[in-house]
């Protein structure tokens, strides 16, 4: 074959020409991925109360407020849909996965966000972010099966201590200022010479105590100064009497009792009430695969029995019917006690761990994921979304009544300071004008006759009254 220096030319010119168009092809697709917006993360979650609910077309929850937050941070797109089993994630004989893992491992979804345990099994399958909230196992039962660990003198206890100090200084004021006006006014006790008074110190106090318990305990203050004070006694003592038959009455009707089955070993070595957890769920994993002999023999007891619930709802369910305890994780057990009432969970909780989002393992975005979750725990967001969704409608009925402190009753305290001190500004100013009386009527000096009736009033002798007067005129 002949070539032509045309040809030649020729050639090079269509070459140049694909080379351009090649180039023109990679920038335009460059610039198409810089450009184009990513694709939403394809996001499985499994509908349960308060975690994930269905509103709508949409969806609504802790979990859902959690990657709103999240997604806000990191600056991506979602969408979410329910998991297709219904399951969490479970691993079968053959060693497939099912549930919200499965789709993960299989990159169905992108994530798995729920209340998802983070478990060493579960870690090898796929990644996991760290925990957004930390939960462990306990029980939940009928408030009906308790004992009543009331104490003998739980009364005492409507009070705080500082407030039963406070009205023992304030019960002895009272009745040593009575005792004072009592001897002070000479409207009470008008001839210290010849007559008797009769408020002395033991009937004060026993006319203040008469007063505080509403019985009252005669002879009554005939003084205006002393029914100054005996009134805002009365009034004090009205105002604590009601505060304290007020928690009282609330102390009586609440429901003081507490279990008697207080934790695992007791629910195991009892016989009287059954128990059991799901059927396939990292709770039953935990009792099976202990080697604490308590755990062993739950476990054992469960399986024997087929004790097994199928979902939480069940569970809380046989629970609120009595003769059944439902083990379960600590956080959703804690919802149930907050909407119903007549249950309540046991104190222990065992085999702490953690609720996480999984991804698919080597998934770009976990670190951030994990950085992001431990943002908004640093920041209280996770605190206040669990205080949001976890709000308890028990709240009001079984509030425990609070020992009433002194703080509660300040203005009532002053109230009754305020008239102690002017009872006996009063008294002394009835003998202050008595005595300026007699001053004028003997033309002596009104301190030298004050003096004297305050000495009479107070056990001086009369001898005294002579040398009282030489030192007044002095």
């Amino acid at each position: 074959m002949h070539w032509t220096r045309e040809s030649d030319c020729k050639a090079g010119s269509e070459n140049s020409t694909m080379a351009s168009l090649g180039l023109l092809l990679c920038v335009a697709a460059v610039v198409h991925i810089c450009t184009a917006e990513p694709q939403p993360l394809k996001v499985t979650t499994i509908e349960q109360e308060p975690y994930t609910m269905s509103k709508g077309s949409e969806f609504e929850g802790f979990c859902m407020d959690l990657l709103s937050a999240i997604a806000e941070k990191l600056g991506f797109r979602y969408n979410v849909r329910l998991v297709k089993d219904g399951k969490y994630g479970t691993k079968d004989e053959r060693g497939n996965w099912a549930g919200m893992i499965g789709e993960v491992m299989r990159r169905e979804a992108d994530l798995a966000i729920a209340p998802l345990t983070l478990t060493a099994v579960r870690e090898e399958a796929v990644d996991m972010t760290k925990p957004f909230m930390q939960t462990g196992i306990s029980f939940v039962m009928s408030k009906d099966i308790a004992s009543d660990d009331s104490q003998y003198l739980s009364f005492l206890n409507l009070f705080s201590s500082e407030m039963w100090i406070s009205l023992l200084v304030a019960y002895l004021l009272t009745s040593s200022c009575i005792f004072l006006v009592a001897r002070i006014s000479p409207s009470e006790w008008g001839q210290p010479q010849t007559e008797e008074n009769h408020f002395t110190i033991p009937h004060s106090f026993w006319y203040t105590i008469g007063a505080l318990t509403l019985q009252g305990a005669g002879p009554h203050p005939k003084c205006f100064s002393g029914r100054v004070i005996s009134a805002i006694w009365w009034l004090f003592s009205l105002v604590v009497l009601a505060c304290y038959f007020a928690n009282l009455s609330s102390w009586l009707h609440m429901d003081n009792k507490q279990l008697s089955i207080k934790s695992f070993e007791d629910l195991a070595n009892q016989n009287v009430i059954e128990y059991g957890t799901l059927k396939v769920s990292s709770t039953l994993a935990f009792f099976k695969n202990s080697n604490n002999p308590t755990y062993r023999r739950i476990y054992e007891n469960m399986e024997r029995k087929q004790s097994y619930a199928l979902n939480m709802e069940e569970g809380i369910r046989r629970t609120q019917e009595g003769k059944y305890a439902f083990i379960g994780e600590s956080v959703s057990l804690d919802l149930a006690v907050a909407r119903y009432c007549n249950i309540m969970r046991c104190p222990q909780v065992i085999g702490m761990r953690g609720y996480s989002i999984a991804v698919p393992l080597g998934f770009p975005m976990l670190k951030n994921l994990s950085v992001a979750v431990l943002q908004l725990s640093e920041s209280g967001e996770l605190e206040y979304l669990r205080n949001k969704w976890w709000a308890s409608s028990c709240m009001e009925e079984n509030a425990q009544a609070s020992s009433l402190k002194p703080s509660s009753l300040k203005g009532v305290f002053l109230l009754l300071a305020l008239g102690l001190g002017l009872g006996l500004l009063l008294a002394f100013m009835e003998l202050t004008a008595k005595s300026r009386n007699i001053a004028n009527i003997q033309q002596k000096s009104c301190c030298s006759v004050l003096t004297t009736e305050l000495g009479q009033r107070f056990g001086k002798r009369e001898e005294t009254q002579a040398e009282t007067t030489e030192k007044c005129k002095a």
